[in-house]
């Protein structure tokens, strides 16, 4: 983004969020139709993670990347487009034997049938990241660490690396996982996994297509009890909105602040104990070094908005910056979803993945609308920065 500064190393100690995982370069479409059929492409970037940190530095926190990428023309561009938002990228590593992750994609809703995406990805750089490659005691500090399922998916030392950085220890930080469910990546290899993972985080963003398609579990009640043990798990349910479980105090405002507002973070961790499905028993020093904890969920339901779609892609990245964006500032869940469901609006209406977020300010205003004025709000393209495309119905 111009006229923003990277962040390369100098507050790499004292990040709001380091996010870890593969950032490849996209090759978007000039028109609708079959990969085929497409003429041309426009260069961008992809990565879940690292959309992730993109939109939160965007939104004026410090977030860090974490990854490897080849020494190629490609990851020079990853780096200084990414560094571009204002992400530390001093903790990203060359590799001069393999190559940058790329893929080209249709400009189709990839929950569509007709939806193509052609990965090239195999052999990559980031598929070679392992607890040697990136020790957990080398990661940039931060107070959010946030991951996703596509990196288990991409290779077993990156699979044995997100083992390690969600082991219960003393001193963790606060652990972020989106489920990210991409059955491409999965053939021939179970998704199960995956639940593990989630189980040991404690934070979660999981969809409920998702959820049923990787491990057939079914409704938000059914994904809660899948998922015991997180503080906080967001069921996203498409049209309908979001589902939030959530156990506070988990994340509670605290003394250390930064500078986009402040939050300490307590994790809640839940026990399921006795009868079928039964919880395993989460060990003294569980997330930050909490005992775990057990207690009713408070359970929020916050409505999508409605939005002119320009192209449905990066909107699960941007809700969850918009997400933990808030829980930072020791918002209450419901404006934490809100600002998701913002933040997601923002990415809809344009042709990318990553955009300007609205300001803050902004934003504010409308995620404390009342329940009724949220309810008829429709944004279009340009409603982050003009008041006529932000309308109600």
């Amino acid at each position: 983004m111009s006229g923003t500064t990277p962040r390369t190393g100098t507050d790499a100690t004292t990040a709001d969020v380091v996010c870890l995982g593969e950032s490849m370069v996209t090759f978007l479409p000039s028109r609708p139709g079959r990969l085929a059929d497409v003429p041309s492409f426009a260069r961008g970037i992809g990565g879940a993670e690292s959309n992730v940190a993109c939109a939160l530095a965007a939104a004026g926190h410090r977030s860090a990347w974490v990854s490897r990428v080849g020494a190629d023309g490609f990851g020079d561009h990853l780096v200084e487009a990414i560094g571009a938002y204002g992400v530390d990228t001093s903790a990203v590593r060359r590799d001069p034997h393999r190559p940058t992750g790329i893929y080209f994609r249709t400009a189709t809703d990839r929950a569509t049938d007709v939806h193509e995406v052609a990965y090239y990805r195999a052999g990559s750089a980031a598929s070679a990241m392992s607890p040697s490659t990136v020790p957990a005691d080398k990661l940039p500090a931060g107070r959010i660490l946030h991951l996703s399922g596509i990196t288990a998916a991409l290779s077993a030392d990156c699979l044995a690396l997100l083992h390690e950085l969600t082991a219960p220890r003393q001193g963790r930080p606060l652990i972020s996982f989106d489920v990210n469910y991409r059955p491409g990546l999965w053939r021939g290899e179970s998704p199960t996994v995956l639940l593990g993972l989630a189980r040991r985080a404690d934070v979660v963003f999981v969809g409920e297509d998702e959820a049923e398609s990787a491990w057939g579990v079914v409704g938000a009640e059914a994904i809660r009890e899948a998922l015991p043990e997180p503080g906080v798990v967001v069921v996203k349910r498409g049209a309908d909105g979001v589902t939030v479980f959530s156990q506070e105090p988990g994340l509670r405002p605290g003394p250390r602040a930064s500078n986009a507002g402040g939050a300490d973070f307590q994790p809640v961790r839940r026990l399921r104990t006795g009868g079928p499905g039964a919880t395993p028993p989460v060990p003294e020093g569980a997330g930050r070094g909490e005992a775990p904890r057990s207690g009713p969920d408070t359970v929020t339901h916050v409505p999508a908005l409605r939005v002119d779609v320009v192209a449905p892609v990066g909107a699960g990245d941007a809700f969850a910056a918009g997400f933990l964006s808030a829980t930072l500032r020791g918002l209450p869940v419901r404006d934490r979803a809100r600002h998701g469901h913002l933040m997601a609006a923002a990415v809809l209406t344009v042709p990318g993945d990553l955009t300007e977020p609205p300001a803050r300010d902004r934003a504010d205003h409308l995620a404390a609308l009342d329940d009724d004025a949220w309810g008829r709000l429709r944004l279009g393209p340009g409603w982050t920065g003009d008041d006529t495309e932000v309308r109600t119905t």
